[in-house]
């Protein structure tokens, strides 16, 4: 009869027996640091100027910028059309590396997913009738107007609690707030500075009025900008992109691009 003997074969018994310890209870190894020469974002292509399709390929504002920050990474960037509703469970899937598609940071999206820093902080833009003379658009100055915003979301929410002195009306879309505006039933109207923008340059009803001053961004009221969703995994690609971001600001590029898509700052 063979029996065992502990001194030679303890070495040998103890990894076998830490190795099925880690795999029985679910432990794994870190995995190795990922190389980021090539990284995949993803973007809807539906909402010009931010993403947009050109001759069946991404483009607009932010497939420059993150052109721009792959060069800093010394990555190449791969882009690929995706729908929105599919954007965040394809990322998470692996089917690309990141998103850029003017999401918003919000605390839903936090819970699935990791973001860079804001690259940007849409202002809110009050608008007039062309003649109407609106030297301040502070809560002192527009007590007593008339002022639309779109029913149940943050606007209305802001005027609410900052312009308690003015008359407030919500309507179910912008553009209806837009358009009694223009017929005079209202005074002044609060949206995003890109959407109201985009009313008054492409709308034939536009030539009704003008912007007259801005509300700024209150991450209060209307979060915390537009970010990169990336998994919550990829930490060190959240720091190089926070970096890349940073750098870009700092060297005047961002201004750069930001002036070939928007005729307004970028907060």
């Amino acid at each position: 009869m063979q029996f065992f003997s502990w001194g030679q074969n303890s070495g040998n018994l103890f990894c076998i027996l830490s190795l099925s310890f880690l795999f029985c209870f679910g432990f794994s190894f870190p995995a190795a640091p990922k190389d980021w020469n090539r990284i995949r974002f993803a973007s809807e292509g539906a909402r010009p100027p931010y993403n947009y399709l050109e001759n069946n390929q991404l483009a607009g504002f932010e497939i420059d910028l993150a052109n721009e920050i792959c060069a800093r990474l010394k990555a190449t960037c791969e882009f690929v059309p995706d729908n929105w509703d599919d954007l965040i469970p394809h990322l998470l899937s692996g089917q690309y590396d990141a998103i850029i598609a003017a999401m918003d940071m919000t605390e839903e999206r936090r819970e699935k997913i990791l973001f860079t820093k804001a690259y940007v902080n849409m202002p809110s833009a009050f608008l007039a009738q062309r003649e109407a003379a609106v030297p301040d658009v502070s809560p002192a100055g527009l007590a007593g107007k008339r002022i639309g915003s779109e029913a149940r979301g943050a606007h209305e929410a802001f005027l609410a609690d900052t312009y308690k002195q003015s008359d407030l009306r919500p309507y179910a879309t912008l553009e209806e707030a837009i358009l009694d505006l223009g017929a005079g039933r209202i005074d002044l109207v609060l949206g995003d500075r890109d959407a109201v923008g985009d009313f008054l340059k492409t709308r034939k009803e536009g030539d009704c009025c003008r912007i007259v001053g801005s509300a700024g961004h209150d991450p209060a009221y209307f979060g915390d900008g537009l970010g990169i969703g990336l998994r919550k995994d990829d930490q060190e690609l959240k720091q190089t992109m926070d970096s890349a971001l940073d750098a870009l600001k700092a060297d005047g590029t961002f201004a750069r691009l930001r002036a070939k898509y928007f005729d307004f700052e970028l907060e």
